[in-house]
């Protein structure tokens, strides 16, 4: 296991959590973001077509499109996203230790990233539609201390774990790691990544890490609207070529995500619906 690793980079601390009720966001809904003009649609969509123009001829794009679903696909996927009094969407308990945490047999995701990475902001985006999930926001760095469980009906389980590096919680390393390893009903970790300033080395003992469970993982490119195409498009790469001569668990596409923004938020639901298996879609790759 990693622990020494992990013990070497993570710092303590406990800044008080600020809660937050939910505002719908104005794009919560791809069906009202389809009032934009298309192009836009298609940047919210699938962000990578933004920087695609600028790569160079030469660039294998293949790996960036493999998850590639039709419009009708992300709206049948949002539906799981919205609740009903058959389908319940809300914050169920949250945990210290493995042996805190509950019992659940649908599949679960789980989110885990450096602190001020934007994994509250994220979850809080792919909550939207369920204004009266509690997702709680803080301005410092590290406010999740434990593991916080969400269900989403019968469907699956999101789990937003603590943030890694500055601030992380004294016992950050006997939460996640346990929980990474054995945890039966866990289908996919998603591992975020800043895309402004690219893989911090912490980063890679995350990755790392990830790779020791062979528990499924992909990386979550976040902040996207906060460095310019540039920068982005140099990072981007470089998480392609990690991904593809370091890493054999982790799935070959990254996703592209502003929790501000929007972009990307309907296709990460979408592959999240994919990958717990409740929603069989019709085609999810680029012809």
């Amino acid at each position: 296991m990693l622990c020494v690793r992990w013990h070497l980079w993570l710092r303590p601390g406990a800044p008080p959590w600020v809660s937050s009720h939910q505002r719908v966001h104005k794009l919560a809904s791809l069906q009202e973001a389809r009032t934009l003009p298309s192009n836009k649609v298609k940047s919210l969509l699938y962000p990578f077509t933004d920087v695609d123009a600028y790569m160079d001829s030469s660039v294998d794009r293949t790996q960036f499109q493999l998850f590639h679903p039709s419009v009708e696909d992300i709206l049948k996927a949002e539906k799981l996203f919205c609740p009903s009094p058959s389908h319940k969407i809300d914050y169920y308990v949250s945990a210290e230790r493995m042996d805190h945490a509950p019992t659940l047999k649908q599949p679960e995701v789980c989110f885990i990233g450096r602190s001020n990475v934007g994994k509250s902001a994220l979850i809080k985006a792919l909550f939207s539609l369920s204004p009266n999930v509690e997702v709680r926001i803080s301005k410092t760095p590290g406010h999740t201390k434990k593991m916080n469980f969400f269900r989403v009906g019968k469907a699956f389980t999101l789990v937003d774990m603590p943030g890694y590096g500055h601030r992380a919680p004294r016992d950050f390393v006997d939460m996640v790691e346990p929980y990474l390893y054995s945890r039966k009903n866990l289908v996919r970790t998603f591992l975020l990544v800043d895309g402004s300033v690219g893989l911090q080395r912490i980063d890679r003992i995350a990755l790392e890490m990830c790779e020791e469970t062979r528990c499924p993982y992909v990386m979550v490119v976040t902040k996207i609207d906060k460095c310019g195409r540039g920068r982005l498009l140099t990072n981007l790469l470089n998480f392609q070529d990690v991904i593809k001569s370091e890493t054999t668990s982790c799935f070959p596409q990254p996703f592209l995500v502003s929790s501000l923004q929007f972009s990307g938020i309907y296709l990460l639901r979408c592959f999240i619906a994919h990958v717990t298996g409740k929603i069989q879609f019709t085609d999810t790759s680029q012809n």
